[in-house]
């Protein structure tokens, strides 16, 4: 009988006391064919995107359960902002 690995993937949501993002990298926007879904009000910096949480963030979510691939995915909570996070100072998402 073989060795199954499995892998997990662990995303980091910030918040801050007005709202929050989930950090994704663009590239899994893209193979997720959701990259014309995702809002303005998502933010991006690099090669990552901040999908907000109210809309952007489900669409991910969805799309991922469609995918069979959420089984294995873990969120790491990241709440230590008092203040505005500096996600709020990036460029909104763009295509």
């Amino acid at each position: 009988m073989g060795l199954v690995f499995l892998t997990m993937k662990i995303y980091k949501f910030i918040e801050d006391p007005g709202h929050g993002w989930l950090e994704v990298p663009r590239q899994e926007i893209d193979s997720l064919g959701i990259a014309t879904k995702i809002t303005p009000y998502s933010y991006q910096k690099g090669d990552m995107v901040y999908l907000e949480e109210d809309c952007d963030m489900s669409t991910f979510y969805l799309a991922k359960q469609d995918r069979g691939e959420m089984l294995n995915e873990h969120w790491d909570w990241k709440r230590d902002y008092q203040q505005n996070t500096p996600i709020r100072d990036y460029h909104s998402y763009q295509q």
